[in-house]
């Protein structure tokens, strides 16, 4: 009898071909995107991968002499060096080469140093890869350090989330709300992105995020942060406004979300994080929402420059035309 778990396994293993038979080893991969919604890919769906190694210039080197036409013809002839110069001085610290042909479908792949990934994912430092992380996605190769990581950016994500929700409010809500995080102010979604796209990710994930994110909410539950009724297959949640809990929910962000609130304490040139604290759950929404804006908004662009410096302008024009194809069919739907 076949069993979702052997379907599971079975699709683990075919998302993991590329690392076994293509790819330069790794110490972090997952899979993420469209590839997760369905049972199984189709064959013109591009399959996303986020790759976390120790040394880029290393791994790019070795990549380089596997797999040169994976890089655009100018990047080849500068070299590992200037592809990771690029990623980190023009983009946020990922590399991407998409359109990599394997078998018979098409791959992305971002490579990020694994301490730039760890940075991001605990200090929303670039809010990059940490809002990737913050939705489903298929872990292929695990790593302890990064596991640990992002189970406080899971937390930081839902106190997030839970300050820029209304008092009442259900499953459904949060976690279309924790996947909006990441595409605040991501100037992508203004015409090459699916305007569906958070409905389309949490209708597809939503028993994974609740595999996610509920261990999570029963400990605000029994924190008396939330309340909570079950209807059906989803949970109906009340969430306390006052200062108090306002105050309990801020103090979860990382700093660097905090000190737009507090300003900056320095001595001898460093900075002192000191606590914030917020006079209403008002002032501490519209506090995360310039936040991530800006942060999404810098890092998108920045993204964006870089990709089309990596891959040439046929490539780059070939991989905008397809995104903005989908965000205009979304919009004529």
């Amino acid at each position: 009898m076949h069993t979702q778990a052997d379907e599971e396994k079975e699709r683990a293993a075919e998302l993991a071909g590329p690392l076994r038979d293509l790819l330069p080893p790794v110490d972090f991969c997952c899979a993420y995107g469209s590839t997760l919604l369905h049972a199984r890919p189709d064959g013109t769906s591009m399959v996303d991968y986020i790759l976390g190694v120790a040394d880029p210039l290393q791994w790019h080197s070795e990549n380089l002499a596997r797999n040169p036409s994976h890089y655009s013809c100018w990047m080849r002839g500068l070299g590992a060096g200037a592809i990771t110069g690029l990623a980190d001085r023009v983009g946020v610290g990922v590399y991407f080469n998409p359109f990599v042909e394997w078998r018979d479908k098409r791959i992305k792949y971002g490579v990020v140093r694994m301490t730039d990934l760890a940075m991001d994912v605990l200090t929303w430092d670039k809010f990059y890869l940490s809002g990737r992380l913050q939705k489903p996605v298929h872990v292929l190769v695990d790593n302890w350090d990064i596991r640990k990581a992002n189970t406080i950016n899971l937390e930081m994500a839902t106190s997030a989330s839970l300050l820029l929700l209304p008092e009442e409010f259900n499953e459904y809500d949060l976690y279309a709300q924790i996947c909006s995080l990441s595409y605040m102010g991501d100037l992508r979604m203004l015409f090459a992105e699916d305007k569906h796209k958070v409905k389309k990710i949490v209708e597809g994930s939503f028993q994974s995020f609740q595999t996610m994110y509920r261990p999570l909410l029963q400990e605000y539950i029994s924190e008396g942060l939330l309340k909570t009724t079950s209807q059906g297959q989803q949970k109906t949640f009340q969430q306390e406004c006052g200062p108090s809990t306002t105050n309990q929910l801020f103090s979860v962000l990382p700093w660097t979300i905090q000190r737009q609130m507090q300003g900056r304490h320095a001595l001898h040139g460093e900075e002192m994080p000191t606590r914030a604290v917020v006079s209403s759950k008002d002032m501490a929404a519209n506090c995360v929402r310039r936040a991530l804006r800006r942060r999404v908004m810098v890092s998108s662009a920045r993204q964006a420059v870089s990709g089309l410096l990596a891959s040439g302008g046929a490539v780059a024009a070939q991989y905008l035309g397809k995104k903005m194809a989908k965000a205009w069919q979304s919009r004529a739907a």
